[in-house]
């Protein structure tokens, strides 16, 4: 067989833990399980997080980056539920103990579940939904999008496309011939006209900065920039920081769901 060097460029993109995490009561006080089901026929697993106070009728979709499991964005979502926002945390395929595995075309699958799984138990109508993706969930977020819109969308640290992230680290290879996946992140924001917000770190040596700014401008809804001062990628101020809980409840309030 002949060698493809495309064939590795799925294992340079996702980084899955793939041990089943533990349940959601065990992470997050209040939490449950919940089980998603994708048109594809597979069965993920993800956490329901209520409020724990002051409900404010919005629900939030949590689409992760490349790397880990649901239970990495543990604090995320305990954080929003102290401040009255359902969440649901999920899996993809591949991740977290769940069968598959990733491709761009499953991600998308995987976000659809999740967005159903999120309205059958939330109870919440789509205008009290808010997309807030991480990093490689931000184009899978903005996918869903172009399909189910939101009410609003939360980016952190988004990128153009993936091509555009591979030439910045690796500017002598042809990288656009070699992708598998594409995740046209700026392609499909351009279509979706709902209020975003883009929060990036200036320290970022993941997702360079000037690519979630190109983000932001290529968005056709009203855009607001969050800027997190010296923040690298993983840095917690980036995870659950402040200004990253800020920005998502800023978004709540303005889809009408003020306490």
């Amino acid at each position: 067989m002949r060698w493809d060097p495309r064939r590795l460029q799925r294992r340079l993109v996702y980084f899955p833990s793939r041990l089943p995490v533990p349940p959601a009561g065990e992470m997050i006080a209040g939490a449950r399980d919940v089980a998603l089901r994708t048109d594809d026929g597979l069965e993920l697993g993800g956490w329901l997080v209520t409020p724990s106070r002051g409900a404010r009728g919005v629900a939030v979709l949590v689409a992760n980056g490349n790397a880990g499991d649901r239970s990495m964005r543990a604090p995320l979502a305990a954080a929003l539920a102290r401040e009255g926002l359902t969440t649901l945390l999920f899996d993809y395929r591949g991740y977290g103990g769940n069968p598959g595995a990733p491709t761009e075309w499953g991600l998308a699958l995987d976000a659809r579940a999740a967005r159903r799984a999120l309205v059958e138990h939330s109870r919440l109508p789509s205008r009290r939904l808010v997309y807030f993706g991480e990093s490689l969930g931000t184009a899978v977020v903005a996918e869903l999008a172009t399909h189910q819109r939101p009410a609003g969308l939360v980016l952190r640290s988004p990128f153009v496309d993936l091509a555009s992230v591979g030439r910045a680290h690796y500017p002598f290879l042809p990288v656009g011939r070699l992708l598998l996946d594409r995740y046209p992140l700026a392609a499909h924001l351009a279509e979706v006209d709902v209020p975003t917000t883009v929060v990036y770190g200036t320290g970022d040596s993941i997702i360079p900065p000037e690519q979630s700014l190109a983000v932001a401008r290529a968005a056709r809804g009203p855009t607001r920039i969050v800027t997190v001062h010296g923040a690298d990628h993983n840095d917690p101020a980036l995870v659950d920081g402040p200004q990253v809980i800020g920005a998502v409840l800023e978004m709540a309030e303005l889809v009408g769901g003020e306490r």
